[in-house]
């Protein structure tokens, strides 16, 4: 686990190092290309997560998506089940909270959650990528548990029905790329990685 934390380090800092106007310039020209992103335009329900600790400041996507009239959802601690996700419909009048991580999300409305089956993008945070698609994130292993059950029906190719219509892209900065992430058997590699200058596809 010390190289996947060193490395963590490593990308952190590097991303840290990165300007306002880089910041600035890299978010508009990932919007740029998520507009234009086909999967996106056909998309209804989409999963976010607001920026911190650096990463691509994606809130001009979100108000793209709003004019689109796309329902645009934010992750939340699960109150009961420690390490687990909930989504919850975001709009700009939504009453905001910090959770225990110290990251902006949604106050708690059971009425507002939206089941991850029903889904169309979910866009996931990571702190660095590899050209296989593999993701390290922050360590918590919050997005590998949420995207279990879908990555298990991908590989099971006699599934003749399936029950997630979701697909994951990971958004990150250029400067997130490395040659290779050391994985465990519990991460799930995901099937696209947008920057601001390329799109990755597995």
């Amino acid at each position: 686990m010390n190289a996947r934390d060193d490395l963590r380090k490593m990308i952190r800092a590097r991303r840290k190092k990165l300007t306002k106007l880089q910041q600035q310039q890299a978010s508009e020209l990932l919007k740029r290309s998520l507009i234009n992103h086909d999967g996106i335009k056909k998309a209804k329900n989409i999963a976010l997560y607001l920026t911190s600790d650096g990463e691509l400041d994606v809130m001009n996507f979100i108000l793209w998506c709003w004019q689109q009239d796309k329902e645009i959802y934010l992750p939340v601690l699960h109150p009961f089940c420690s390490g687990h996700l909930l989504f919850l419909r975001y709009q700009q009048n939504t009453e905001m909270t910090k959770n225990k991580y110290g990251i902006l999300e949604p106050v708690l409305d059971v009425t507002q959650v939206c089941p991850i089956n029903q889904l169309d993008i979910l866009f996931t945070p990571l702190v660095a990528f590899d050209n296989t698609g593999a993701r390290l994130g922050m360590g918590g292993g919050f997005y590998d548990r949420t995207l279990a059950n879908w990555f298990k029906e991908q590989v099971m190719t006699t599934a003749k029905v399936k029950t997630y219509k979701l697909y994951p892209i990971g958004i990150a900065h250029d400067c997130q790329f490395v040659d290779s992430i050391p994985t465990e058997n519990w991460d799930i590699p995901l099937p696209e990685i947008i920057t601001p200058s390329k799109s990755y596809c597995f």
